[in-house]
């Protein structure tokens, strides 16, 4: 078996991206979901799924053998991974339309709120201006913004963060406005708006609650200073996963920067099963999550019919950095490891490999970005939210604690090249 660190060593001398693959692909949608005029494939229960020891191949669509052969086929088959993915992870993320949304910016505050079942859910955040009369691209802080702040404020990109607790509590505990129920699923903000979805993960929710902030931006228009076709997202630790759902379930978001998001992030839940003492499928919050999803821990983990390289591969064909920390062994960076290169396999097949980066490194403290990986951020940074084409994003970085574990035997239907 040949190790990554051979991989590592020829990052520099890899084959341009051919051109004419990365403008004919876009860098970014209109809308939310485009593949929601899809049916949902069969989901099947643990008794009757097929056991698969590797990763399940991204390419293969549910309940059949055929395989995504070009990148048309890619909107169907991710939206089978989406759906997949709420009905045994998260809970559906539901759509609204923009008839039930009001939004306004005042003091360079945006205000949204979304109206159903006749309730009134209020979101609001802050955006932060640089200098100039814009549209200025934008950066939202999943909860919070963990990378230095010069590198939005040199380059003049705005910032906004999302607070997730207007729309569900971080643990899903004391219930709204303090309730006595311990377990206060069903009784946030959320839950007044889709009583109906009481089972939900407050990933589904607060997903849901940044894709009503991009709403709320397309409805204040050119007044929101703001160019849509330019918005990132970023956080870290639980916020970093955050970050990685919000951009792989909204379309409109061009860049994502999952940062040390650890199980449920971008980790591959097969490979962190059989790590030890990390966060694993039944070893994590169990309120971020349905509470169904514990059906499929341990022995039936095995039994899933996608892993988490294929939440990452949603976000293709848009941009993805994963940064991971070594020093941390709850983070599961070897599953991540895994899981960014399968998942960066599909990038691959449609031949913009450089939208796809993950650089794992330790010597840091947990949210601390290191020196030594600012200029990969910066990389995708300066390409994603300014254009700039010439930014080599070309990243594929792991420290020595990384580089001799094995790949190639969780993802048997590629042939990654480790020359």
């Amino acid at each position: 078996m040949k190790s990554i660190k051979s991989l590592v060593m020829t990052v520099a001398v890899l084959a341009v991206v051919p051109a004419m693959a990365q403008k004919s692909i876009p860098l970014v949608y209109d809308q939310e979901f485009a593949g929601a005029k899809y049916p949902a494939p069969a989901f099947p229960s643990v008794d009757e799924a097929t056991n698969l020891e590797t990763l399940p191949n991204p390419f293969e669509f549910s309940n059949s053998k055929k395989q995504v052969k070009k990148f048309k086929d890619w909107e169907k088959r991710r939206a089978e991974i989406v759906r997949e993915l709420q009905h045994y992870e998260i809970g559906e993320k539901p759509m609204i339309g923009k008839e039930n949304i009001e939004a306004s910016l005042e003091n360079n505050t945006l205000t949204v709120k979304v109206t159903r079942n006749g309730e009134t859910l209020e979101i609001s955040a802050r955006i932060n201006y640089p200098e100039g009369d814009g549209p200025f691209p934008l950066m939202i802080g999943a909860s919070n913004n963990s990378l230095p702040r010069q590198f939005f404020s040199e380059r003049k990109i705005a910032t906004m963060n999302f607070s997730e607790r207007q729309v569900n509590s971080y643990s899903q505990m004391g219930g709204f406005g303090g309730g006595e129920k311990k377990d206060g699923r069903g009784t946030y903000n959320f839950d007044r708006l889709y009583p109906e979805l009481v089972d939900n993960g407050a990933y589904s929710e607060w997903t849901w609650g940044v894709s009503r902030l991009i709403d709320g931006l397309e409805i204040v228009g050119a007044a929101s200073k703001i160019d849509m076709k330019h918005i990132g997202i970023t956080g870290c630790s639980y916020a970093g996963k955050m970050a990685l759902w919000s951009g792989a379930l909204d379309e409109r978001i061009a860049l994502t920067i999952a940062q040390e998001p650890g199980g449920g992030g971008a980790a591959a839940w097969r490979v962190s099963q059989t790590l030890g003492n990390v966060e694993n499928l039944g070893n994590t919050d169990d309120h971020w999550f349905m509470k169904s999803m514990w059906d499929w821990k341990e022995d039936n983990v095995t039994k899933l019919p996608y892993d988490h390289h294929e939440l990452c591969a949603l976000v293709c064909p848009r941009a993805l950095l994963v940064l991971g920390n070594t020093d941390y062994e709850w983070l599961a960076d070897e599953a991540g490891y895994v899981s960014c290169v399968a998942a960066r396999e599909v990038w691959k097949k449609f031949g913009i490999e450089d939208r796809m980066g993950f650089s794992i490194q330790g010597k840091h403290g947990h949210c601390q970005l290191p020196q030594s990986q600012y200029p990969e951020v910066e990389a995708f940074i300066d390409k994603f939210l300014l254009g700039k084409e010439d930014a080599n994003t070309i990243i594929m970085h792991v420290d020595e604690t990384l580089k001799d574990k094995e790949v190639q035997k969780w993802i048997p239907w590629a042939q990654v090249d480790f020359k």
